[in-house]
């Protein structure tokens, strides 16, 4: 590992807008490359990237755009959904959207001429992530500054609501806990929610304000990690319902927060955009300072690649991949 170390980008592809949200597939879905999604102004792009740490004939990265979707309004979050498959004799396309509009857009593809979508209304505030919370990808939770956390078929019927305390800002589904739902709020609350019965069961809470963003290990389902004020702050369940350990590391407030997917004590954290730059902080639980730094002019967006330790964040016109090593 590398300490202190400050790394400029390893890999930037080139992109024709603003990059708002940017998203890794979380699940194999057979394709050789991984699944990368990202969305702007109005639109959605479907990529799929290789890196040549994981294919040595490939000079860098190899980036090729698969489907471009019209959106009709600013992207706020993408989710993909477990359906997804490209090694089938009809490859299938699925995933949904939080959009500037209040809406939920489901978009389903065999990536060729068979394109269709699906809007959902009922949310009165901005909607600030959505998940797939099933194995078969049937069911989607939403947060939204309205106070509430919905569940909703592909149809778009809501199934469940849960009323919060303050604006929803996290959701996460764990494939491991098949039947909970990590519900994240800005007053610094994380409360877990039983499927089969709509209860709460456990919360934790983060001491600090406001949180902006939380992620569930998907390497340990007992690791929950946020950021709130200046801080990360980790809690390990079930010891308590208050952090583990925090570290104060973005001065004007932190933004994201992602874990790893390869590696349980690896997480990515970026500061809310000032007026010239990003910065991403990569850290490891076992060290005491970042293991990686980097800017990014105005970047928007984190996530992790399904295997490698490598995240990516979006700007203006670019994605940008850092690279770590574990």
């Amino acid at each position: 590992m590398k300490q202190d170390s400050f790394q400029n980008v390893t890999y930037s592809v080139d992109c024709e807008d603003y990059v708002h949200v940017v998203e890794f597939n979380p699940f194999d879905s057979g394709d050789p490359g991984s699944l990368l999604a990202y969305g702007g102004n109005n639109y959605v792009v479907i990529t799929s990237c290789r890196f040549q740490e994981e294919d040595s004939t490939i000079n860098g990265i190899e980036f090729k755009t698969l489907k471009t979707f019209q959106h009709g309004a600013r992207v706020d979050a993408i989710a993909w959904s477990p359906e997804t498959r490209c090694d089938t004799l009809i490859p299938h396309l699925r995933f949904c959207t939080a959009a500037g509009d209040k809406t939920i857009k489901i978009f389903t593809s065999d990536f060729q001429d068979q394109n269709e979508y699906k809007v959902i209304e009922g949310h009165s505030g901005y909607i600030n992530d959505v998940v797939f919370c099933s194995y078969e990808g049937s069911e989607i939770a939403s947060v939204s500054d309205d106070h509430t956390c919905r569940i909703w078929d592909l149809v778009g019927n809501q199934i469940a609501k849960f009323m919060l305390r303050s604006p929803g800002m996290s959701v996460a589904w764990h494939p491991e806990e098949a039947f909970k739902l990590m519900v994240a709020e800005k007053s610094g609350t994380i409360r877990f929610y039983e499927l089969t019965t709509n209860q709460a069961i456990l919360s934790l809470e983060s001491m600090q304000m406001p949180l902006m963003s939380a992620d569930w290990c998907l390497r340990n389902a007992f690791k929950v990690g946020a950021v709130a004020g200046n801080d990360w702050v980790f809690w390990e369940m079930p010891r308590s319902s208050y952090p583990q350990d925090n570290k104060p590391v973005h001065p004007d407030r932190a933004r994201y927060f992602r874990w790893s997917k390869c590696n349980e004590n690896l997480f990515a954290t970026t500061g809310c955009p000032g007026k010239t730059n990003t910065q991403l902080l990569i850290h490891h639980l076992g060290h005491p300072h970042p293991i990686l730094v980097g800017t990014a002019p105005v970047g928007s967006g984190l996530s992790w690649h399904r295997s490698l330790p490598l995240c990516v964040i979006g700007g203006y016109r670019k994605l940008l991949f850092w690279l770590t090593e574990m």
